[in-house]
């Protein structure tokens, strides 16, 4: 599961007023919900492009801070796809990239500087 904070000054519940609304929209029906760190995320479980096996997401609160978005991205294994499907991979990217730049407000470079970032912060000093 990857957590992914918003763009300074704003948070999730602005940017996404309606998680469940959202994640359908972008990925399929909501099948059930799954707690993560003492919150309920959404699960869809038969997402509606081939390429994902199962979606989970949703916002996850911390006392004291800003909410983060939550989401693990299971993919199939592109050598069990046929070619129909594999002609959705790029529509797949697309897909959670667009969500994710939705939620927190950055694109695809950023979110991965601030991986970086957090990595290297949380490196034990030797």
């Amino acid at each position: 599961m990857k957590e992914y904070k918003m763009r300074r000054g704003e948070t999730l519940e602005e940017r996404i007023p309606d998680m469940k609304t959202t994640v359908e929209e972008y990925f399929g029906e909501i099948s059930d919900t799954e707690a993560y760190n003492g919150s309920d995320l959404y699960v869809v479980d038969e997402p509606d492009n081939p390429v994902f096996e199962r979606i989970v997401a949703g916002a996850v609160e911390y006392s004291g801070k800003k909410d983060k978005l939550a989401v693990h991205f299971e993919e199939r294994d592109p050598t069990e796809l046929d070619p129909d499907q594999l002609e959705a991979a790029g529509e797949a990217v697309d897909n959670k990239n667009d969500f994710l730049k939705a939620a927190t407000g950055r694109d695809a470079k950023s979110r991965r500087e601030s991986f970086k970032r957090e990595v290297e912060d949380d490196a034990p000093d030797y």
